[in-house]
């Protein structure tokens, strides 16, 4: 993956300011905003974890739940008709509309069960 980094199962964003050879990104995927930087790649790599360390220690000391970069759930609009174009095969082949989508999703990435 291109311009992304992962640590803990978070991935974050690398980005390269010219105007203050400064590195920086953010974590991904997830509501909370956390921002890093760094003046090299090492650096930038050292202070992605360091983020992902502190808003984990941050969650577990305030006793509440860290946010999950990929839950497994995710809204899609497709418009009138192809959603009834889905539901209506989902039915008629006994499956449920959330199963049509994840074969559907699995077939278009090449990804195995």
């Amino acid at each position: 993956m291109k311009n992304m980094m992962e640590y803990k199962g978070y991935f974050g964003s690398v980005h390269y300011s010219d105007e203050d050879s400064t590195f920086f990104g953010k974590i991904e995927f997830i509501r909370s905003l956390i921002n890093y930087e760094g003046t090299d790649v090492t650096s930038l790599k050292e202070s992605f974890k360091d983020s992902v360390d502190d808003y984990l220690n941050l969650c577990e000391e305030s006793g509440i739940e860290s946010e999950k970069p990929f839950k497994g759930s995710f809204n899609v609009r497709v418009g009138e008709d192809l959603h009834r174009k889905a539901a209506l095969y989902a039915e008629s082949h006994k499956m449920s509309l959330n199963h049509l989508m994840s074969n559907a999703l699995q077939n278009y990435l090449k990804v195995e069960h």
